[in-house]
């Protein structure tokens, strides 16, 4: 054999091997996915790998202290899928940030609250003035805070607000620089066992029809490029949700589902049920109908709109959108709802 048909038979075998691994590496997708400290069903598939067994995807799970980060993360390219409150996606979205929320993670409901720490003095939202409160800010607690003060015909300049993500504020309880906080599990908890409970998000939902809740936000052109994926991913979240509901009982302390929600989470097995109870899983046809799926009129158009008006009269945004509908996709909730 000459030199020449040696390398010819060399370069060919190599073509032939890259072809035949052309396949391998075109099934090796992966996707990152931002998550957040919420005590939530689905962190049960989080731990089973089911997305993993059920797209074939490679998922990268990078956690984040709050929605904000999340929002950055994904504005950078490193993050394609996110768990953000209402109040961040409103934050984000008006800079016309390609995002797209495409199922409740929770309605917030009780699972936020205002807590005072015992001998603080505060008994009511008024009993605020002069004090510290930290909660993260562009949050839903920090949206609920405000929305609160204004109720109490507070001014927030006569409030010592503090900007904390969830572990920050843990620490700063336990050392007595903060008199309260609004705060979501595991760290409410916590606060509760030498605090009490002033008013919860969902008190305040109630009586100003401003709601609150849990998203998760996908990049709208990496959706479309991976809609297998989305649909398959949305169906374990609403499956999990729908094993929650259907076996409330059956989450204790000592089970394998609050273990690893728990995990997840950082919360305390113990304090897994009590906290998962505060909140409440639309199921994915009430999603497809009611909270993403009405257009102008569903739940989350609604919650974005007031959150996003709030926004601009405190200059956390420059404006808001004419209709928040834009960036609600019901289509992933009506698959999961089949």
């Amino acid at each position: 054999m000459s030199i020449r048909q040696a390398w010819q038979a060399v370069v060919g075998g190599a073509a032939l091997a890259m072809i035949a691994a052309a396949p391998t590496f075109a099934q090796q997708k992966e996707v990152t996915i931002g998550y957040q400290d919420m005590v939530v069903p689905y962190r049960i598939a989080q731990d089973a790998k089911e997305i993993e067994a059920a797209t074939g995807y490679k998922v990268n799970w990078k956690q984040f202290g709050g929605g904000g980060e999340v929002i950055k993360a994904m504005a950078s390219g490193a993050v394609q899928i996110g768990e953000v409150g209402s109040a961040g996606i409103a934050a984000a979205v008006w800079r016309g940030e390609p995002y797209e929320l495409f199922w409740i993670l929770d309605d917030i409901g009780d699972a936020e609250a205002l807590v005072a720490k015992n001998g603080s003095g505060i008994n009511s939202v008024k009993d605020l003035k002069g004090k510290k409160i930290a909660m993260p800010f562009n949050s839903t607690t920090h949206f609920h805070t405000m929305v609160a003060l204004e109720q109490a015909g507070v001014n927030p300049a006569d409030v010592q607000i503090l900007n904390m993500r969830p572990p920050e504020v843990r620490a700063a309880w336990q050392r007595g620089d903060i008199q309260a906080t609004w705060i979501w599990d595991p760290v409410l908890a916590e606060v509760k066992k030498d605090g009490k409970v002033i008013v919860s998000s969902g008190k305040i939902s109630a009586e100003t029809g401003k709601a609150t809740f849990d998203g998760y936000v996908v990049n709208k052109d990496w959706a479309k490029a991976n809609k297998d994926f989305m649909v398959k991913f949305t169906k374990i979240l609403a499956a999990s949700d729908a094993k929650y509901r259907d076996n409330t009982a059956k989450w204790t302390k000592d089970s394998a589902e609050v273990k690893a929600v728990a995990k997840w989470s950082g919360a305390k097995p113990e304090d897994v049920p009590a906290g998962m109870a505060l909140y409440r899983f639309p199921p994915a046809t009430e999603q497809a109908n009611k909270w993403l799926g009405d257009g102008k009129n569903s739940v989350a158009v609604k919650a974005l709109a007031a959150t996003a008006d709030f926004q601009l009269s405190q200059k956390q945004i420059e404006k808001t959108l004419p209709d928040y509908s834009v960036v609600v996709n019901p289509e992933y909730a009506k698959e999961a709802a089949k």
